[in-house]
């Protein structure tokens, strides 16, 4: 398997690199009103408007601090696509699927649908995150 690499909040995430689609510099997203508070707004996008989600703000991590390292993950889904900030992308690499461990029982139900698995990668714990299921079906309702 092919994951990407990124940080998010001093931490190491990762997900499989065919739920990316491009990976943008950062573009101050336009703030809509009444959005859910980890929605930051929307781009232009292929001449398209594209949602921008803050997973900091969607995992309770805090809030994003932009710097010039900060960039939008373009995630790919059947139907309609939606970006994620991160604070860097590391790199694209290969994993072994014996290197993904289960999550540990101490997280929550809720944490655990967003997160594959927990990768071994140069003696860090990589948090592999399943992208297209940080949505929930709630979430997509008040977003597209």
């Amino acid at each position: 398997n092919k994951i990407l690499v990124f940080g998010l909040s001093n931490e190491k995430y990762s997900t499989n690199i065919t739920e990316v689609e491009r990976i943008l510099g950062y573009v101050e997203p336009t703030i809509l009103p009444e959005t859910p508070d980890f929605v930051r707004g929307v781009i232009d996008y292929e001449d398209s408007i594209l949602p921008i989600i803050s997973l900091s703000n969607k995992f309770k991590l805090g809030e994003d601090k932009i710097t010039e390292a900060t960039k939008i993950i373009v995630v790919k889904r059947k139907k309609k696509k939606f970006g994620v900030i991160v604070d860097n992308v590391y790199e694209v690499t290969d994993i072994n699927n014996k290197n993904i461990a289960e999550i540990p029982e101490i997280t929550n139900a809720i944490e655990r649908k967003y997160i594959s698995g927990l990768i071994k990668l140069d003696n860090h714990i990589v948090i592999l995150l399943d992208l297209d299921r940080v949505l929930s079906s709630e979430d997509e309702a008040s977003i597209f």
